[in-house]
């Protein structure tokens, strides 16, 4: 496959520039060594499909500011604990004495609201559709039961959007995306259509292989070679073109789009997932009002500029020395998935 690649690169005669759209793809061409495998013009570039990464400085301050409320009790993926915010993270608020715990599953939100009836029990609750779903079942699922203390801090996002912005702007090249494979179980291929037909732009839906993610870039030089855009499916195992139906009906049910703000990136209209007026009285930011200061960016963090492919993490100048896994300055350095964790596990700084 490595020769057909060459081969097809060879045939096209110029640069090519695909993203990797999801995070767990970055860090499988790492463990593969598939960048090594590539012709030097043909460039994988990382792109924003990590939600740690992606969740704002102030979702981050808007959780803390919820955690140190009275009788407030915290939960969130472990994941999230180290992103920083403003001033500290959740797990440095932790350390200062707020009840944050961490859980697996929004469902073990529900059994510790249950089991606390004298505290609110908030849920931070990030993500692309793929967890989602199982934070509107959830909600719902809280309104069955009657557990009237149980809410969700929804910093959900949406893929779609955030590629069009990206194909939008002046200083992205792409010529084409491979697509996630876990977002893509849900939501379906349907979606990407208009990146195709609107943008123009190749794109495969792929798996976490080696061999997946070799096929993908097969499929993608020949759609670039024979010049058309179609969005196909290499992961056929568990992509089909219309998605989980029943997932998206409870994302519908309980959530609805709103414009959401990417660390790194800007407001992105459309790309978020806020709860629907029958469940806002699920809503923490409606049920339990705070504020917060809006904190910059941390001075010198290239997180937007690797988030939308425009630089690689080795290129920051905090990469391995400021800014570090245990010692994380942008978001992108905190989690597995993230493009710069990722880079600092299998192409360390020297």
């Amino acid at each position: 496959m490595q020769d057909l690649i060459h081969k097809l690169y060879a045939r096209i005669g110029r640069p090519i520039n695909f993203m990797e759209v999801c995070g767990t793809h970055t860090v499988a061409l790492f463990k593969h060594g598939i960048r090594s495998l590539l012709p030097e013009g043909l460039k994988l570039l990382s792109g924003p499909g990590c939600p740690v990464c992606v969740t704002s400085i102030r979702d981050v301050d808007i959780a803390i500011a919820l955690a140190t409320r009275p009788n407030v009790i915290l939960t969130t993926f472990g994941d999230m604990m180290r992103v920083p915010g403003g001033k500290q993270s959740l797990l440095e608020a932790k350390a200062d004495g707020a009840d944050i715990r961490i859980v697996y599953s929004p469902l073990d939100s529900l059994r510790i609201a249950k089991e606390h009836p004298d505290k609110k029990v908030v849920f931070f609750s990030a993500g692309f559709e793929t967890t989602a779903p199982n934070a509107a079942a959830t909600v719902s699922e809280a309104d069955r039961l009657g557990i009237p203390n149980f809410y969700l801090h929804s910093v959900h996002k949406v893929v779609p959007p955030a590629l069009a912005a990206l194909l939008q702007s002046d200083d992205v090249r792409i010529d084409g995306f491979m697509l996630p494979g876990h977002v893509s179980t849900i939501i379906g291929t349907h979606v990407y259509d208009f990146l195709a037909k609107e943008f123009n732009r190749a794109c495969v839906v792929t798996g976490f292989g080696a061999q997946d993610i070799l096929a993908a870039i097969v499929m993608l030089l020949r759609q670039i070679d024979e010049k058309r855009a179609d969005v196909e499916i290499q992961y056929t195992s568990v992509v089909s073109p219309e998605g989980n139906p029943k997932a998206v009906r409870f994302l519908e049910t309980v959530f609805q789009p709103c414009d959401s703000y990417w660390r790194g990136i800007g407001v992105i209209p459309g790309s978020g997932l806020r709860l629907r007026d029958a469940f806002r009285h699920r809503d923490a930011e409606v049920m339990i009002p705070i504020e917060v200061p809006d904190h910059p960016e941390p001075k010198g963090c290239q997180c937007g500029l690797v988030l939308r492919g425009i630089k690689t993490p080795d290129q920051c100048a905090l990469f391995g020395k400021a800014c570090t896994p245990e010692r994380p300055v942008g978001a992108c350095m905190v989690s597995t998935e993230g493009s710069c964790a990722a880079y600092y596990r299998f192409a360390p700084p020297v």
